[in-house]
């Protein structure tokens, strides 16, 4: 079998680069590369995408080797016929490492095609770092290297406005264009940047809100062999996704204009307003993911379809979302409630193998920023506590632990929480553990602990959920 490159496909032309994408994850390439490459083939865009590998240690080797071409497979539910269907995605130029070349990343931004900024850094991704305090030094944080990056470009094109930029980012915060502005403007106080430059930031380049959906489970790990026999390559880059997607941008006319991919008949809007879209998909999808993960991680269910199937955690989540989801959401009943019913079958697509583990990456801030304004709404529209949402704040704190019924959890998130997590649960004392996470407002910028019996029914459903480990 041939290994998949530029070399063994002949046939794949180069386009101008226009995209620098900061993230090489199954995401960013099963869902933005997959969109471009599409817009390529149908629209006037011609363009290819340069991607910066946002952390020292990711898949760019791997993705170098194979000259940055994959295949996306779509598996799922269209138009009430199950289909999969494979594409080959050419639009990805490769992957830069800045930790290991910076000069070479700076100079990226002297490209007079360039065009857009698009990144998924997670949702921890977009913050400032004030131990970043040196331009000329590799900044930890993503928006410490895109400030440099953007100063780089202001600096060698002497401030021409038609060389701004639009930047797109895709982490699931709100408002996440408006924020990623903010922070480089710190940045640029913090090193003292000239007013020319902020002038410059403020007036020729556009930070955009956006919103999207779609989920990825990545490699498809049970069925790649198949795949791989059914391409003809040695393809150890596949992204299988589902068919559906979204895509809402919102910003100035300048963005549809350049960015065509509405004309490719791809559902990318764009926008003067993305929250409504937002609230919905936040709470609604993500919420219910994430959620779903603790609990039906703790009954011993290893993937989102086997959990929306199984009689007990499937009416949970059903329970959550119809009856504490929902409620605090201020779209029509009957939107919301096609939405839910929507997200469940697509929860439950047959060619999805999407593992709870996959999902659980920084599980902590998802839960801050997907459920835990469901939960605090609830409480002030209806003026009691949320008991699902609850027992999943509780399950979540179980599944901090790093082990459950004599087997590892798979918390995956950054030093500090994972240290803060290690030390109270020196303690079995579930309200010690209990009191320390709620009232730890680094983890929720507030401190939960002061709501009104939530301490107590946390503490409760922790040991509900401790009893279960015992009898198992």
């Amino acid at each position: 079998m041939k290994t998949l490159n530029r070399q063994n496909s002949p046939n794949i032309s180069e386009r101008p680069i226009k995209v620098l994408q900061f993230g090489e994850g199954n995401f960013l390439r099963g869902f933005v590369d997959w969109i471009i490459d599409i817009m390529n083939e149908k629209t006037d865009f011609n363009g290819d995408v340069q991607i910066i590998q946002p952390i020292p240690n990711g898949m760019g080797e791997l993705i170098n080797k194979q000259d940055g071409l994959y295949h996306v497979q779509l598996s799922g539910i269209q138009n009430g016929t199950a289909q999969e269907v494979t594409r080959l995605i050419d639009c990805v130029r490769g992957v830069l490492n800045p930790y290991e070349d910076y000069q070479s990343y700076l100079k990226l931004a002297e490209n007079p095609d360039l065009k857009f900024i698009i990144s998924n850094t997670t949702e921890a991704g977009i913050s400032f770092n004030p131990n970043d305090d040196q331009k000329d030094q590799i900044s930890d944080s993503f928006p410490g290297k895109l400030t440099a990056l953007l100063y780089h470009r202001f600096e060698v094109f002497h401030g021409n406005k038609e060389r701004g930029l639009h930047i797109i980012p895709c982490e699931l915060i709100d408002k996440n264009g408006e924020k990623l502005k903010e922070i480089i403007l710190q940045y640029a106080s913090l090193w003292q940047l000239p007013n020319g430059f902020i002038d410059w930031l403020n007036e020729s380049n556009t930070f955009s809100n956006t919103l999207v959906d779609r989920i990825v489970p990545g490699f498809p790990k049970e069925t790649i062999k198949d795949i791989q026999n059914a391409i003809g390559f040695e393809d150890n880059l596949v992204v299988k996704t589902e068919p559906f997607h979204l895509w809402v941008i919102q910003g100035p006319d300048a963005v549809k204009r350049d960015f065509p991919a509405d004309q490719a008949g791809l559902e990318v809007l764009f926008v003067k307003d993305q929250s409504p879209y937002r609230t919905r998909k936040v709470r609604i999808l993500n919420g219910a993911h994430t959620s779903l993960v603790p609990v039906a991680y703790l009954h011993g269910l290893r993937t989102v379809r086997e959990s929306v199937e199984d009689p007990k955690v499937g009416k949970f989540l059903i329970d959550t979302i119809q009856n504490e989801i929902i409620p605090t959401l201020d779209l029509p009943e009957a939107e919301l409630k096609q939405f839910a019913q929507d997200v469940m079958d697509r929860f439950k697509n047959p060619y999805v193998k999407h593992l709870l583990s996959s999902i659980a990456l920084n599980s902590i801030s998802k839960f801050k920023v997907r459920v835990l304004p469901s939960l605090l709404e609830y409480i002030h529209r209806k003026g009691e506590l949320p008991q699902n949402l609850i027992h999943s704040l509780s399950a979540l704190l179980l599944f901090y632990k790093g082990t459950f019924n004599a087997e590892s959890t798979p918390v995956n998130d950054n030093e500090e929480i994972i240290s803060f997590f290690e030390q109270i649960w020196q303690s079995d004392d579930t309200e010690h553990v209990a009191h320390q996470a709620l009232s730890n407002i680094d983890l929720w910028d507030r401190d939960l602990s002061t709501i009104d019996g939530l301490e107590a029914a946390v503490i409760n459903q922790m040991n509900v959920l401790s009893d279960l480990e015992k009898v198992k």
